[in-house]
């Protein structure tokens, strides 16, 4: 034995942690919710992808109040293994669909095996609109935005006419004020 050998610090044997955690039992499972709105995220990357179109319940729900509700319009089949995903969209006109497909089933797949190890294994995308940008932009105003626009320049209005009548007063009450003070003066001199 050489003396590197000899000066070599032992140390005990340790089962690697690995090997301690594949030795306990239980499952890992996904809620729909959670998956729905892992795709959801994910979908926000794609260029050319307007929304996911929840249907017309959804639709009239977020045109009354902002919303933030990813999962919407997302369907997902969650397995222990496997997910399968279907998609209602609605796509940018002039944009390749085909491309925005493959993108869509790229994007699942990845963040997917990504997050929880699940295997995509279908994912149906239904087409239900084309819509320009602008289209989708003015479409996307909701009700609670036009609320709060009419409620803003209603204030506006309520503050100019209340500086008008503080405005008004002022000049009533000096005039009133001259008035008083030319009664106190003597009349004679």
């Amino acid at each position: 034995m050489d003396t590197k050998e000899m000066n070599k610090p032992v140390t005990p044997a340790t089962p690697d942690m690995s090997e301690k955690n594949h030795n306990i039992k239980g499952d890992l499972t996904f809620d729909d919710k959670v998956i729905q709105k892992i795709v959801g995220i994910a979908l926000e990357k794609i260029d050319g992808l307007l929304t996911v179109d929840g249907g017309f319940f959804s639709n009239l729900a977020e045109k009354l109040v902002n919303t933030d509700n990813v999962t919407s319009g997302i369907d997902v089949e969650v397995g222990k293994k496997q997910v399968a995903v279907d998609l209602d969209i609605v796509a940018e006109y002039g944009k390749d669909i085909t491309d925005i497909y493959e993108q869509i089933k790229k994007v699942i797949s990845e963040e997917m095996n990504k997050m929880t190890s699940l295997d995509v294994i279908e994912v149906n995308v239904n087409v239900v609109d084309v819509k320009t940008r602008e289209q989708y932009e003015e479409d996307s105003v909701t009700v609670q935005d036009r609320v709060g626009d009419a409620a803003e320049s209603t204030g506006e209005f309520a503050s100019r006419q209340t500086d008008k009548a503080k405005s008004a007063m002022n000049r009533t009450g000096n005039k009133a004020k001259n008035s008083i003070n030319e009664a106190k003066e003597p009349r004679v001199q």
